[in-house]
């Protein structure tokens, strides 16, 4: 978690800095094996050099971003969990409550969707 020290002490909210961290720290634990990174100003965590999954923070929201590969495989799931998403983010209202198993499925299924992807992002 050293990596996102300096970006969660930029993010004023207490209780924002609070949620992004908390969710940092479970995919920290809960995937040991991904390597945690800062990049495009924004924490994200990889697997063997391709990104599995990245996460900002805004005003009235943390996205979740599994590229839109993982959007289109949970998007009816995305929905029933009760968050809005475009075609490349999901959006967590800060009063929301955060579907780990939701996270943990998006994670699992990047994780072995991309096991023998090269690049960092899909092509």
């Amino acid at each position: 978690m050293e990596v996102f020290v300096e970006y969660l002490a930029r993010i004023d909210n207490p209780q924002h800095r609070a949620r992004t961290e908390e969710i940092l720290d479970w995919v920290t634990k809960k995937f040991p094996n991904l390597m945690p990174k800062i990049a495009w100003n924004q924490p994200m965590f990889t697997d063997h050099g391709t990104f599995i999954i990245g996460f900002s923070v805004a005003k009235h929201h943390l996205a979740v971003a599994p590229e839109k590969a993982g959007i289109n495989h949970f998007s009816d799931e995305i929905v029933q969990a009760g968050y809005d998403h475009s075609k490349e983010l999901v959006r967590i209202q800060w009063d929301s409550p955060v579907d780990f198993s939701l996270l943990e499925k998006m994670i699992e299924f990047n994780i072995l969707d991309k096991a023998d992807c090269l690049t960092f992002w899909r092509k």
